[in-house]
């Protein structure tokens, strides 16, 4: 049994959706970043870095119980633990790897700048607006050339697929135009007509806000005030 702990965000559903893809049993754990349950000392004690998603295995390596952090690791360990999604063949298994990080790297942390810029800054800073609305667009387009003439990101769906997928949902947040990129716009399509793909983005659709980000100033400073900075 997995126990998964997470709140509905991009990064949670990576991992719900490979988890819906091999048909694993897991349950999950609420963890409402929203109301600060990343900094009790529970969940510090699986995610040190205070950030979901977190994983416990309680059918580790050698039948041992194992709690992961990160969610590029996190989709590492159960394909290879499953043998599916990431290929054991040494060529095709290194370029899904640079695909997983190229989401790592540049999706996640890129997206995300743009949707604090645009949508959660208390003022509007029109450099870091333009900053990332355009490196977000600027990598729009390595993914659209990178998706030119195939059906996934790799040679076969793989967790690149699903590690990038949940980040471009919502496109026009980071002020993306999905006509200028319509290889990534086909590859959404084709991907959440997967039905473990729709399952994964479900995965506690009841807690999400009608709006996203804060909800009130309380909100807004555990997210993104000095509540991040205590010593938990």
């Amino acid at each position: 049994m997995i126990d998964l702990y997470i709140w509905p965000t991009p990064n949670a559903f990576k991992v719900t959706i490979l988890l819906e893809e091999l048909e694993m049993a897991y349950q999950t754990h609420v963890v409402n970043i929203a109301e600060g349950d990343q900094f009790k000392p529970e969940f510090l004690k699986i995610s040190p870095n205070n950030k979901m998603p977190a994983m416990i295995d309680q059918e580790g390596p050698g039948g041992v119980p194992i709690s992961l952090f990160e969610s590029g690791a996190i989709l590492i360990y159960l394909a290879e633990k499953c043998g599916r999604f990431l290929p054991t063949e040494a060529r095709a298994r290194y370029n899904v790897l640079q695909w997983l990080m190229f989401q790592m790297a540049s999706v996640g942390p890129m997206f995300g700048q743009a949707h604090h810029f645009r949508d959660y800054a208390p003022e509007a800073i029109d450099y870091a607006i333009d900053r990332y609305t355009n490196e977000a667009g600027r990598i729009y387009q390595v993914l659209d050339k990178q998706l030119q003439g195939r059906d996934f990101v790799c040679d076969q769906y793989s967790i690149a697929d699903m590690a990038i997928l949940p980040w471009t949902l919502h496109y026009e947040r980071q002020g993306h135009d999905i006509d200028s990129t319509p290889n990534v716009a086909n590859w959404i399509t084709r991907l959440k007509s997967r039905p473990a793909v729709a399952r994964g983005l479900e995965v506690m659709a009841d807690l999400r806000p009608a709006k996203p980000g804060p909800q009130n100033e309380q909100q807004r400073e555990i997210l993104f005030g000095k509540k991040q900075f205590e010593k938990h």
